[in-house]
Order: C-alpha cells, then structure tokens, then sequence
C-alpha cells in the first residue's frame, strides 16, 4: 500500500490499512479537502468521500447539538454500518479528519482503536511543530 497525497500521510493512512479487512482511508481537511489516500480508492474516488464526510460531519454536529438542545456539539466519531462495511470517520483538533472504510468482516473496534491512534499521532505532531510567523518564516 502506498498513499496517493500532495503531503506525507502515508505514515498516517498505512497502519489503518494493517487493520484486518480494512480496505481504504482517506485524510482530509473538515472542509472537504483530500490531503491522501489509499491506492483502493482513485482521485476522483477519495475527492467523492471526503466531500460526503465533510457533508456527514456537518449533519451529525446539527444533529447532536438539537438532541442535546445546546447550539453546537463536537463530534468524536462518526460510525457508518451498511451492508458493504463500516465507515469511520474521527475529526482531529485541527481541523483534520480521517475516514477509514472496512469490509463487513472488520472489527469495528479494532477499526476504531488504530483510527483514534493515527489521529492522536496527527494531534502529537501538529503540536510539535514550529510556530511559524506571520509572514510565513519560522522563528529563530
């Protein structure tokens, strides 16, 4: 498996892919833009889920903030169970989100575990990087 992308995310996409029957992931802005994927899906493929996750996403915080009567709600996962599998889609803290796609004989929580582990990974190393200025230049 290599991942297609216009950054390095294979280090982010490839140990999802380690998950038995798991077959595809994508990485994406919350907005809708794919940063990788897997080669199981093609460009036009990856650009399709990650508009419908944006979309999925945006529903699901509706959603819970009008169940919960509040104005808005965080969403940790979202769990998509069909008949061909499960999507999962977890958000990370900076404005990232990554949606993985397992058969219908993936474990679901083992899905999870490795989902949730790459997006602390991605939260770990947004953190470690250098604050840059405003004109784009990292401090000395």
């Amino acid at each position: 498996m290599t991942s297609r992308d216009t950054s390095d995310t294979a280090w982010v996409l490839e140990p999802i892919l380690e998950v038995p029957h798991v077959v595809a992931a994508v990485l994406l802005t919350r907005d809708g833009l794919v940063t990788g994927y897997t080669d199981a899906l093609s460009q036009p493929s990856a650009e399709r889920v990650a508009a419908i996750t944006s979309t999925v996403q945006g529903a699901c915080r509706t959603a819970a903030a009008a169940f919960a009567d509040r104005d808005r709600a965080e969403i940790r996962q979202v769990v998509i169970e069909s008949d061909h599998g499960y999507v999962l889609i977890v958000p990370t803290d900076h404005g990232t989100c990554v949606a993985a796609y397992g058969d219908p004989e993936a474990r679901l929580d083992l899905l999870g575990h490795r989902v949730h582990s790459q997006v602390a990974r991605l939260g770990e190393k947004a953190m470690a990087a250098a604050p840059r200025g405003a004109d784009g230049s990292t401090p000395a």
